[in-house]
């Protein structure tokens, strides 16, 4: 099972209540993430311990630019934005490096799975 991991525990909130639904991710991760798979929404930093939030389902993985998200797109990454130089800046604090519109990136749609318990 892969798992997509978010490093801040701001997103943890975000995530919970259905307000993130998106990430957005520089480079081409078409061959890591696919359509239907089930992965673990997970926060925690790096080579560190990490909290499942909940099982998702990958609903669709796209490759674009940066220029070309979509506000829709930019939104489920993180409701507190709404322009494309928004996630720029967002994703060169997380990259250390500048982003530029022509970069590329993959956006990775998810769902939460609601896991029920067994009926009698």
């Amino acid at each position: 099972m892969f798992a997509l991991n978010f490093y801040s525990p701001l997103f943890t909130d975000q995530l919970r209540r259905g307000r993130k639904t998106a990430t957005i991710r520089l480079g081409d991760k078409r061959g890591k993430y696919g359509r239907g798979e089930l992965v673990w929404v997970t926060v925690g930093h790096r080579h560190g311990p990490r909290q499942r939030v909940f099982t998702a389902v990958i609903d669709e993985v796209t490759l674009k630019r940066v220029g070309d998200l979509s506000q829709r797109e930019i939104e489920r990454d993180n409701p507190e934005f709404r322009l494309v130089e928004d996630t720029m800046r967002f994703l060169g604090h997380v990259y250390s490096r500048e982003i530029t519109e022509d970069d590329e990136v993959t956006v990775i749609h998810f769902s939460e799975v609601i896991e029920f318990p067994p009926l009698d």
